[in-house]
């Protein structure tokens, strides 16, 4: 078996890959390692934590119904229908029990930066992958970041960028808001939004010949 290969793989015959979001920095990550979905589709869902709903039990959720969403879509469509892997993230911002939101207004991102500033936080991914079968996969990733504590024309000049609009806890790791951290332990691209190690094995182990795409590099 070369490079992770099925032997349907071999044969020409591979699994269609359904990215069940509209954001572009999944989507790049998952460029990045050579991988590029069959189609993107967004799924349209409530995304408010319930009442004394955990962080990490809010991500986890909210990726299996991103994918459950997408997956109905699929079967929807015959030319993808029974052929398709999804593959869904979410991404939860946390300060203790604290669930920070995505921001669209600058309030909201100015409330985040201070209580990030000077603190350590949480990053939450929960990932799901639902099989041509219907079978599902799940798991969630957690990363530990520390920002420095930062100054009121800090603050002032990333809530001007408007960089955080649309940002899980007001901010992008992969921006202007890198120099803030201080300390980061465990995965770099779960904050971005994808974890690539977790995301790389849970369609390695479907049968997805993720590592077809390298060979192009060579």
């Amino acid at each position: 078996m070369l490079f992770g290969r099925s032997r349907k793989a071999d044969q020409g015959w591979r699994p269609k890959l359904v990215l069940a979001s509209a954001s572009p920095r999944r989507l790049a990550l998952l460029q990045q390692i050579g991988i590029e979905p069959d189609e993107l589709i967004p799924a349209d869902i409530d995304e408010t934590p319930k009442r004394s709903e955990l962080p990490r039990t809010l991500a986890a959720r909210l990726a299996r119904e991103k994918a459950r969403a997408a997956a109905k879509i699929v079967e929807a469509r015959p030319e993808l229908a029974g052929t398709s892997i999804v593959i869904a993230a979410d991404t939860v911002v946390s300060v203790g029990r604290r669930i920070l939101p995505k921001c669209e207004l600058m309030d909201e991102a100015s409330e985040c930066l201070r209580l990030l500033s000077g603190r350590a936080h949480r990053v939450h991914t929960g990932l799901t992958l639902i099989t041509p079968r219907g079978s599902e996969r799940s798991r969630l990733v957690e990363t530990r970041v520390r920002f420095k504590r930062l100054s009121s024309d800090e603050m002032e000049a990333y809530l001007a960028s408007g960089e955080w609009r649309g940002k899980a806890g007001g901010y992008a790791i992969q921006g202007l808001a890198g120099a803030f951290v201080v300390k980061l332990i465990g995965s770099y691209t779960n904050v971005v939004g994808l974890p690539l190690h977790e995301a790389m094995s849970l369609l390695v182990g479907e049968g997805y010949p993720a590592h077809l795409g390298w060979l192009d590099r060579i």
